[in-house]
This record gives C-alpha cells, structure tokens and sequence, in this order.
C-alpha cells in the first residue's frame, strides 16, 4: 500500500493552473496513447481513472501514457497507475510510460515504480516496445 503523499511546490504555480489537467486519447493500430496535461493530484485523478475503466470496457490493454505535459503528480494521481496495471497485465497488455520529466521521473523512481513499469524517453521507444519487443528504457 502506497503511504507517501507526494507533492511538488512551485511558488510560480497559480491556482487556476493547479486546477488543470487534460487528457488526450490517440490510437495507434492496438495500442492506445494517453497525453497527460496540467496537474494529477486527488481532484483530477478520478478523470485518469475514467479513462482507464473505459479503456478497460473497450478491451484496450496495451497502453502507453505520455507525461510530456504533465507538470504535478500526487500520491493520488500515482495510485491510478498502481490502480489499473494489474488488470491490463491479466489481459496480456502493459502500461508503459514515457516522456516524463527530470522531475515527475524522480518522484516515480524513489518510490520504485521503475521496478514495477517500463519508463521510456520517449512515446516512439514505448511503441516500439508493444510492436517489436524491444526499446531503450529510461536510464535509472
């Protein structure tokens, strides 16, 4: 069970700005990619799970998240992913994540979910995984 509360604190950071997060679906062939915008944390988490939960119905099982525009992740926003991966592996798919920041990736990193997720550069090197069974991951 995840017990850290995890928070980044930008004084530079408004309140309209904190309040904003999107999500951006695109498919490519079998594989969806979700773009994450803004900020994740225990008011938009419920959107992330949605999306997963709909993914789910779909039997869309083979997901790579973009974090390119992520800015703020809370322990919140982290419990989904720890959340839907059990459910996409019993269904012979993965999460796998990619484009993260130096910071949104040291928050993953000490709290190990570079053990449990492959982490990837970038969104090609992810797909590249699903479709070809090899990609560079993310140096630890």
């Amino acid at each position: 069970m995840l017990l850290f509360w995890v928070s980044i604190f930008n004084s530079n950071i408004t309140k309209a700005e904190m309040e904003e997060f999107n999500i951006e679906l695109k498919n490519n062939q079998d594989i969806t990619v979700i773009h994450l915008e803004g900020f994740l944390d225990a008011h938009t988490s419920s959107e992330l799970e949605k999306c997963f939960e709909d993914l789910i119905n779909d039997k869309r099982y083979r997901i790579v998240v973009n974090f390119h525009k992520l800015t703020y992740i809370s322990s919140a926003g982290l419990g989904v992913f720890m959340a839907f991966i059990e459910p996409m592996r019993e269904n012979q798919g993965d999460i796998k994540l990619s484009n993260m920041s130096e910071k949104i990736y040291n928050i993953f990193d000490m709290l190990g979910f570079p053990v449990l997720f492959e982490i990837y550069k970038d969104e090609a090197a992810a797909l590249d995984k699903f479709k070809n069974g090899s990609a560079e991951k993310t140096n630890d």
